[in-house]
C-alpha cells in the first residue's frame, strides 16, 4: 500500500517512515504543498497523513485539494495543541481523523488502519489469483490453504503484482512502487526478490503464477480469468 506523509519535521519524518515501512507501506514524504500536490496527482495512495503545522497554511491547502480531487482518500491530520475551533475546522474540511502531537506510533498506525476500514469506498481486503490469497489487513498469504511466510518486502512485491493481475510490470515500475526508489536505479534486487517469491509461491511446476516478460519485467497471471478481488462488504455477503 502507498502512503503519503506531508511533514517537514525531519526527526518525525524518520520515525514515521521507518514505522510504516515496517508495516509494508511504500512511503512518500512531502515537505510542502508544492511537493505533496504533484505526488497526489502522479501516484495512487491508500491513505494520507498531513501535518496541519506546515507553514503557513499549507496543511489546510493539501487537505482541501485532497477533498476536492480525491474525495475517497482516507486522510489523517497531525497537529500540535490547537483551539477546539481549529480542530472542528480541520474535520469539517474533510479530515477523517485528527491526532494531537506528541503521540505514540502504534496509536497512529491503528488510527490509519481504522480510517482505511471505514472509508467511503470499501477497501480491497483480500486479493486472490487462482488458489493464491493475500489478506492485506491481516498481512497473511496462503496458496491452496498452505500458509506462506513472507518478509515485509516480499509481501509488498506480491501485493503489487496481484493488484496488476495479468498486467506486465516493468522492473522500473516495481522499483518505484515497492522499493520507493527512482525508476532509473540500477539494481538486480527485483530479480532477487522475484526468485524468493517463486520459491515460496510457485512450488508446483505446472501451476506457476509468476511469469517473466522478456525484456520488460514480470507479471502474475492465472492463465484463466482475471482474479476476483473481495471487499469487506462482499466478504460479509459471502458468509451471510
Amino acid at each position: 500500500m502507498n502512503i503519503l506523509i506531508a511533514e517537514n519535521e525531519s526527526a518525525l519524518v524518520a520515525v514515521l517512515q521507518r514505522g510504516f515501512e515496517a508495516e509494508n507501506y511504500a512511503v512518500d514524504v512531502a515537505g510542502s504543498a508544492h511537493q505533496a500536490i504533484p505526488m497526489l496527482q502522479k501516484r495512487e495512495y491508500q491513505t494520507a497523513i498531513i501535518d496541519l503545522d506546515l507553514p503557513p497554511t499549507e496543511g489546510i491547502a493539501i487537505l482541501e485539494f485532497v477533498r476536492e480531487k480525491y474525495r475517497y482518500l482516507p486522510t489523517l491530520v497531525l497537529t500540535s495543541c490547537v483551539p477546539v475551533a481549529d480542530c472542528v475546522q480541520v474535520l469539517d474540511t474533510g479530515a477523517d481523523d485528527l491526532l494531537q502531537k506528541p503521540f505514540a506510533f502504534p496509536e497512529l498506525a491503528a488510527r490509519v488502519r481504522a480510517i482505511m476500514r471505514r472509508g467511503s469506498r470499501p477497501p480491497e481486503v483480500v486479493l486472490r489469483v487462482e488458489d493464491l490469497e493475500l489478506n492485506r489487513v491481516k498481512r497473511t498469504a496462503n496458496r491452496g490453504g498452505r500458509g506462506i511466510v513472507l518478509t515485509p518486502r516480499e509481501f509488498s512485491l506480491l501485493e503489487y503484482l496481484m493488484q496488476r493481475d495479468g498486467q506486465r510490470a516493468s522492473r522500473a515500475e516495481i522499483i518505484e512502487h515497492v522499493w520507493n526508489l527512482s525508476a532509473g536505479t540500477v539494481t538486480n534486487v527485483v530479480d532477487v526478490y522475484i526468485n524468493y517469491l517463486r520459491k515460496k509461491i510457485d512450488t508446483k511446476e505446472d501451476c506457476k503464477l509468476i511469469h517473466t516478460v522478456r525484456g520488460v519485467g514480470y507479471k502474475l497471471h492465472s492463465g484463466a480469468h482475471p482474479s476476483k478481488r473481495y471487499t469487506e462488504s462482499s466478504l460479509v455477503e459471502a458468509v451471510s
